[in-house]
């Protein structure tokens, strides 16, 4: 194999981890936000739900009690 060759071959190489790299960069990125958003939807749903339990119940949160085996 000349060096020709093999640099052709590797800069090949390089060009398709470039790609798989900036692809993945790009799925990384729309994941992110996806997580953000989940994570802020579920603290705004857990604040809900130790507000509704404070209000029916008029006691401390499901939430904030420690579980029965403790």
């Amino acid at each position: 194999m000349s060096d020709e060759t093999r640099i052709t071959a590797l800069e090949e190489q390089i060009a398709y981890l470039t790609k798989t790299v900036e692809e993945l960069s790009d799925i990384v990125a729309q994941q992110e936000g996806i997580l953000e958003k989940a994570e802020r939807r579920l603290g705004m749903l857990m604040e809900a739900e130790a507000l509704r339990q404070s209000e029916s119940e008029g006691t401390v949160p499901l939430a904030d009690q420690r579980p029965p085996h403790w």
